[in-house]
């Protein structure tokens, strides 16, 4: 009887051995974006409108750690295919989902809200996935992407930092920015329609400088 193959337990870490530095800036956005997600669901349970603004601070350090992991990248002239990819599970995290779920906690839970929220996050993936297939046809001589085809997906902290400053207004749930209106009998806030330009925008095929 052959012997039963067991696999080897004495690198339980081998692949986070292969980690570069300027990954684990990256899985740092990738924390802050799920913290930001915990807090909205404690705010949800709470009420207290203290973890809506920590859910938004989670998100604008999201977007610090996701700046240094490119900086460090270049400055340490390594990258890596699995390190792009983190970049990106990392990014629908904190830009996609988290100020989806913050739109949401904040009062845009109507049918269409929802409808318009999802619609937002798929952009956001279906843009990330674009630019991992065409990053090398974008690319100079030096590697660097020359333009972005579509709004980058941090440019979300725009609609986070909206939603944070009606948070301080105490413009959440029922008293939210433009009130509500009903179709159909089901409820569409119009404030959720900046999710529905910022998802338009980034599928498009606007062109972009990279700085």
């Amino acid at each position: 009887m052959s012997a039963i193959k067991i696999p080897a337990l004495n690198k339980p870490f081998s692949m986070i051995r292969e980690f570069h530095l300027a990954d684990w800036f990256t899985l740092a956005n990738a924390v802050c974006g799920t913290g930001a997600l915990f807090s909205m669901l404690t705010y949800l349970q709470t009420t207290d409108v203290m973890h809506v603004y920590y859910a938004c601070a989670m998100v604008f350090a999201a977007l610090i750690f996701d700046v240094l992991d490119g900086r460090i990248a270049r400055w340490r002239q390594k990258s890596s295919g699995m390190g792009r990819e983190l970049d990106s599970l990392a990014d629908i995290i904190s830009f996609g989902v988290a100020p989806a779920v913050i739109a949401y906690g904040c009062g845009m839970q109507g049918l269409y809200d929802r409808i318009i929220l999802t619609f937002f996050v798929a952009c956001g993936v279906s843009r990330l996935a674009r630019y991992n297939i065409t990053a090398d046809a974008l690319s100079d001589e030096g590697g660097k992407v020359k333009y972005f085809e579509g709004t980058p997906i941090p440019t979300s902290l725009l609609l986070v930092t909206v939603l944070f400053w009606a948070a301080r207004q105490g413009a959440l749930r029922d008293s939210l920015w433009f009130g509500h209106v009903k179709f159909a009998g089901f409820t569409l806030h119009p404030l959720v329609l900046l999710f529905a330009v910022s998802g338009s925008l980034m599928v498009s095929r606007i062109r972009i400088p990279k700085f």
